[in-house]
This record gives structure tokens, C-alpha cells and sequence, in this order.
């Protein structure tokens, strides 16, 4: 019989929640009480059972634990495991992104504030600062979002282990094709209605999240700040896939695991309201890359006024059918088993949800 592992990182820790057949969960925790859970990473590559924890104490700072028992025990990490070299004159405020790399079971990526990527070759015990794109002659010009400035989105190439692309707030996509050397911006096709004096700029958008298809190669997702985009080239060039949704703001998408074309968005109003359209939690579906869409929202909340954050969103990896898990600001985190076409509630009276990941053991 299968596990499905939640975890779940909110503004006051960590909770894991377990279960054997995803309608019925044990929620263990807090983990790290008191701390912001940033980011999450479950890895099972070459034998390992880890779930890797970034996390933010207001009086600690920054930190990295990681577990081999998933949960029931924790490695903190060494010192200084991401720590800006010297000559950066630059000090870490949080990991925001934790993500494996397809072509090397050893090999983790980190996202930062400030705006860093990070390499690790132990499976995410220590990390070298990636050099090409710190020293790119853009960084300078890079801004903040209302949540810092980041690099939020990692994501390595399935398909050619030397090409990634990032992005971040604000500055928006970047690719590499040369293990990380030299990189050049991909926004073209993102509008910056905030820029007024150059809304097609060639970088500076506010990015909120990416997402790989899973059966297209070169084929990616992105939500931004006021625009929803679909590219078909790995990165370089997007175009528009927002019309028939409810509003074209939102933090996050994320992709079905193997079937192609398909993914979710959680929409919000924009202009700084930041609440579900009508005050009616939902979950924005489309099937066809985004030609279409179609609301979900059977077992989700209305009417509301919480929020979906980036990272807040995920699905695991059953065989069968996925699971699909939104965890939102007010503290619940909502399961479905269907593709999203129903919901559950999973989880009441947590503090804020920052991210969510999922992982299903056989």
C-alpha cells in the first residue's frame, strides 16, 4: 500500500501530514515552531528517504535542516551551508526554492533572497553560489517585489542537462544553455504595464511562478503580475494564454506529472486586493496548454477573503491520480483527489501556508 507525505511549511513551522489512502491524514507537527518554512524539498533519488527543510527565524536567521527518516528526526546543517562568498559583501535572508536536479542524483539547486542561485553537489548539504548569474551585468538593476527580491523558480532541463532557467522577482526569466556560464534573458512576449516608459522591456517583470510541461519538451507555464504566458521554445519567447479567465493575477501554476497540456492556476484579484475572484475560492483548470479553461471550485471555500501564496500549491506523483494540494494564508490546507474537480479540507487552524509538497512512497 502506498504513503502519501504532505508537508506543509507555514509562518510559524512545519507540519507533515501522512496518509495511506488520501482521504483520511495524521497532521504531526510543529517542526521548527516559531520559524517562517520557506521551502520544501522531498528527495528520493539514489536510495534516499530526505526531506530538506529552508527555513527563516527572526532570531536565528536563515537555516537549512534536512531529515533521512522523513520527519522523525533532523541534520542541521553546517554553518554557513549558503552563505554570499565575502567579496558579495552580501548576507542571505531566505531560501525560497529547493529543487532537484534530473541528470545528477547528488546535485540540489537553491533559490535565494537576495537574488542567488546556488549549487550543491552533496544532495543539499552545502551549495557554491552560481557565479555567471550573479556577476551578470543586469543583477544591479534588479528590484524587489512586495515579497523581496528572489529567485523563486528553479528549474534544470530534463531534456539537456545543460540548460536551466530561473526566475525572479523582479527581474523575470533567464536561461542558461552552458551548465550555468553565461545567461540571457527570456521575456520576451511579458508585459510590465508597471514600467511606463517601456512595457516590453527586456527584463524586469515580475514573475510570480513557472512551471515545465510534462510531456512537451521546451514547453513552459508562467503566472505572473497581471499575465498568464505559455512558451513554447524552452524560455526565450512567450505569448498569452489569459483569455476565459476570471482575472490574469495569480502566484501560482503547477503542471500534471505526466500528462502533457495540462495544469492549474489559483487566481486572485490584483491591484492589491489579493482575494479570490467574487470571494470565491478556485482553482483555474485547462487541458489544452491553456486554449481553455474551466473553473473547479466543488469543496473550496466562498465566501473568502484568503490568498494563495507561490509555492502553495502541489501535486504528488500517484500512479492512478494525482493529488492536487492548495494551502492557503488563513490557514487551510484543501486535497483532491479527482484532478480538482472536488476538494476536501485536509487541514484547519494552521498559521499561514508558505509551500507545499507531496510525496508518494509505494
Amino acid at each position: 500500500m502506498s504513503q502519501t507525505i504532505l508537508g506543509i511549511g507555514t509562518r510559524k513551522g512545519l507540519w507533515l501530514a501522512r496518509s495511506a489512502d488520501r482521504a483520511t491524514w495524521e497532521l504531526e507537527g510543529p517542526h521548527f515552531l516559531m520559524s517562517e518554512v520557506l521551502s520544501l524539498l522531498f528527495d528520493t533519488r539514489a536510495g534516499r528517504n530526505r526531506l530538506t527543510v529552508g527555513f527563516r527565524s527572526s532570531h536565528w536567521g536563515p537555516s537549512l535542516q534536512h531529515s533521512d527518516d522523513l520527519g522523525q528526526t533532523w541534520v542541521e546543517h553546517p554553518e554557513g551551508s549558503i552563505k554570499f562568498p565575502d567579496d558579495t559583501d552580501t548576507a542571505l535572508k531566505a531560501t525560497w526554492q529547493l529543487a532537484t536536479d534530473p541528470h545528477d542524483d547528488n546535485v540540489v539547486w537553491a533559490g535565494t533572497e537576495p537574488q542567488g542561485l546556488w549549487r550543491s553537489e552533496d544532495a543539499g548539504e552545502t551549495f557554491t553560489l552560481n557565479r555567471g548569474l550573479w556577476d551578470h551585468p543586469h543583477r544591479p538593476e534588479w528590484d524587489e517585489g512586495a515579497g523581496g527580491g528572489a529567485i523563486h523558480t528553479v528549474l534544470p532541463s530534463p531534456a539537456d542537462p545543460q540548460s536551466m532557467l530561473v526566475a525572479m522577482s523582479t527581474g523575470g526569466v533567464y536561461n542558461s544553455r552552458d551548465g550555468g556560464q553565461t545567461w540571457n534573458p527570456g521575456n520576451t512576449g511579458i508585459h510590465a504595464y508597471f514600467m511606463p516608459h517601456n512595457e516590453w522591456p527586456e527584463f524586469g517583470q515580475c514573475v510570480h511562478k513557472v512551471a515545465r510541461d510534462a510531456a512537451t519538451p521546451g514547453r513552459l507555464y508562467a503566472q505572473n503580475h497581471r499575465g498568464v504566458y505559455r512558451s513554447d521554445d524552452d524560455g526565450v519567447t512567450w505569448q498569452s494564454i489569459e483569455e476565459g479567465l476570471p482575472t490574469n493575477f495569480g502566484m501560482t501554476v503547477v503542471t500534471h506529472p505526466r500528462q502533457g497540456d495540462t495544469l492549474w492556476l489559483v487566481p486572485i484579484t490584483s491591484d492589491y486586493q489579493h482575494i479570490p475572484p467574487g470571494a470565491r475560492l478556485q482553482v483555474q483548470r485547462s487541458d489544452d496548454a491553456g486554449s481553455s479553461w474551466r473553473t473547479q471550485s466543488r469543496g473550496l471555500p466562498s465566501k473568502t477573503y484568503t490568498n494563495v501564496l507561490r509555492d502553495a500549491a502541489c501535486l504528488d506523483t500517484d500512479d492512478e491520480q494525482p493529488g492536487l494540494y492548495v494551502g492557503t494564508r488563513n490557514g487551510e490546507v484543501y486535497a483532491s483527489t479527482d484532478g480538482g474537480e472536488s476538494f476536501s479540507l485536509l487541514a484547519t487552524q494552521l498559521p499561514d501556508v508558505y509551500c507545499v509538497r507531496a510525496l508518494t512512497l509505494p
